[in-house]
């Protein structure tokens, strides 16, 4: 197995090549014992004192060909990534995401440096020291979180964690009195390239707020936060309870509108409804009265109907006698009023009166039945 020889450092102390032969003494073969990748998310990864690498075995050096065919087998590839971290987003955990699918087997430690070296070289940040650990702790990439982690990496701190690789954007980082902190990595080959996400940083977010300034103290002022809290002077205070007012009034207004529009809409459908129901209905009814109360309706016939019943029931039925009867007394009408009543051989002779100025009588009506018979 190839080790690293001392003799074989850079200037900065960084192995830079690796030895194939043993060392002088004799050095029996010691199995690797560094921490595995986290297989359950059950748990927050863990920080580097408390879970350090006490591995014994000789750390030999990779190169990235290697690391990305999946050697060594016995262990697996440590890759280191650091950073502020503050107000931790989406462009942190990809930078996390990318850094610890480099490899096929990777071990990813994140650094994170503390409060007291991010404001003296940084600025000053939203969240603490304490708070960005916590942040780091609870993304599913991380296997290990290195607490107080040193602005500039340094051979010890290497070795110390017995780190392969180095993840990082490839932008030089000018700070310290550099033009790149992560130079001296590059050159001993311990650098691994990785994107960073355009449109999201903790800048960004911060410009964000200080732009919409008023908008938020007036929105925290709204939850419960004192004028204090925000440190807001009085005037301002007053100022902004003045707009959330205002503010409630314009919704309630916009509400009360969008409800009014909500009931005419619901009206003009009823109504329309009503309206089309309506024509249904009167077309249905004009039709039925038309049926019933038209000219040739059932009302009418219904009428004629019992009419002529009422008529049969007042009036006799007519004898064959008074019906030959009024045949007759149509035929003097039509013939003349000197037309004989009896004719052609009847039993009796009739004189012939005028009909115009003598009328049948019911008593002749009964003679005429009682010669008929």
């Amino acid at each position: 197995m190839p080790v690293l020889t001392t003799d074989a450092e850079s200037e900065t102390g960084i192995p830079k090549s690796l030895s194939n032969e043993p060392p002088s003494e004799t050095m029996e073969e010691i199995e690797h014992t560094c921490p595995q990748p986290r297989l359950t998310l059950t748990a927050p990864a863990p920080f580097a004192d408390e879970t350090s690498c006490q591995c014994q075995a000789p750390h030999e050096k990779l190169t990235i060909a290697q690391a990305r065919l999946g050697t060594p087998v016995d262990r697996p590839v440590r890759v280191y990534a650091d950073g502020i971290f503050d107000l931790f987003h989406s462009g942190h955990a990809r930078a996390l995401m990318q850094a610890k699918t480099l490899f096929p087997n990777s071990y990813l430690l994140v650094g994170v440096c503390s409060d007291d070296l991010t404001h003296k070289f940084k600025g000053f940040t939203v969240m603490n020291e304490a708070e960005r650990y916590e942040a780091l702790r609870h993304c599913r990439y991380v296997d290990e979180v290195i607490r107080d982690a040193p602005w500039t990496l340094t051979p010890e701190f290497l070795e110390k964690h017995k780190i392969d690789f180095v993840a990082h954007d490839d932008i030089p980082y000018s700070s310290a009195g550099s033009d790149d902190v992560y130079k001296h990595i590059k050159e001993a080959g311990m650098f691994v390239p990785t994107q960073r996400t355009e449109g999201i940083s903790t800048s960004d977010i911060i410009t964000r707020i200080v732009r919409d300034y008023d908008v938020y103290a007036r929105r925290n002022l709204q939850r419960g936060y004192t004028a204090k809290e925000l440190n807001v002077s009085f005037i301002n205070e007053k100022k902004y309870r003045f707009q959330n007012q205002v503010d409630k009034m314009k919704e309630k207004v916009k509400n009360v509108e969008e409800r009014s529009k909500e009931f005419v809409n619901r009206v003009e459908e009823k109504s329309h409804d009503l309206i089309q129901k309506w024509e249904e209905k009167s077309r249905e009814f004009i039709g039925n009265f038309l049926e019933l109360f038209g000219p040739d309706g059932a009302w009418k016939q219904m009428f004629q109907e019992r009419s002529s019943r009422m008529l049969q029931a007042l009036s006799p039925k007519q004898s064959p006698v008074f019906s030959n009867y009024l045949l007759k007394r149509t035929l003097i009408q039509l013939q003349g009023p000197w037309y004989p009543l009896c004719v052609n051989g009847d039993r009796i002779c009739c004189c012939l009166l005028p009909a115009s100025k003598t009328g049948l009588s019911f008593g002749l009506y009964q003679w005429f039945s009682t010669q008929s018979r």
